[in-house]
């Protein structure tokens, strides 16, 4: 059967939809990039589940991707985090912007696995910036840029 025998004006077959227990690549995404402001903010996920009504491990699953966040809850966190809502959707690979790329990121155990190795995402560079502007001195900060660019430059 066609969606075109509906008179709803579609053509063509229903788009297919992610098996159950395969979170789609956007919720994904989104619940990383929840993760790393809440992280740079310094908040524990406890603390924002506090200001959102919620466990910490409902934003432990909101941040996996394994649960979807709606618009209004969507719309509270970018309040709490002090960012607009397309803060979300930024850096959004192109590949998953489509449907048929989200459902072969979400099918794919190798393309998802893309997703994580974001080094902003990190622990380790999440904690570094935060210590990094918490240098009072904006010179001391500058030398300290300019050291870890030669750092970097030594290693190549």
């Amino acid at each position: 059967m066609t969606d075109s025998s509906s008179g709803g004006g579609r053509t063509g077959r229903r788009k297919k939809r992610l098996p159950p227990g395969v979170s789609n690549p956007i919720d994904i995404h989104v619940g990383n990039r929840v993760r790393l402001r809440r992280t740079l903010l310094g908040l524990s996920q406890e603390r924002l589940g506090d200001e959102v009504g919620l466990t910490f491990q409902q934003i432990q699953k909101y941040e996996r991707g394994a649960n979807r966040i709606g618009a209004s809850r969507l719309f509270q966190f970018s309040r709490i985090l002090d960012v607009p809502v397309s803060y979300f959707f930024e850096d959004l690979p192109s590949e998953i912007r489509s449907h048929e790329g989200q459902m072969s990121w979400g099918l794919s155990d190798d393309k998802q696995a893309e997703l994580a190795p974001d080094p902003m995402a990190r622990r380790e560079t999440l904690e570094l910036v935060r210590a990094y502007y918490r240098i009072a001195d904006p010179k001391v900060r500058a030398r300290l840029f300019d050291l870890t660019k030669v750092l970097a430059k030594a290693e190549k």
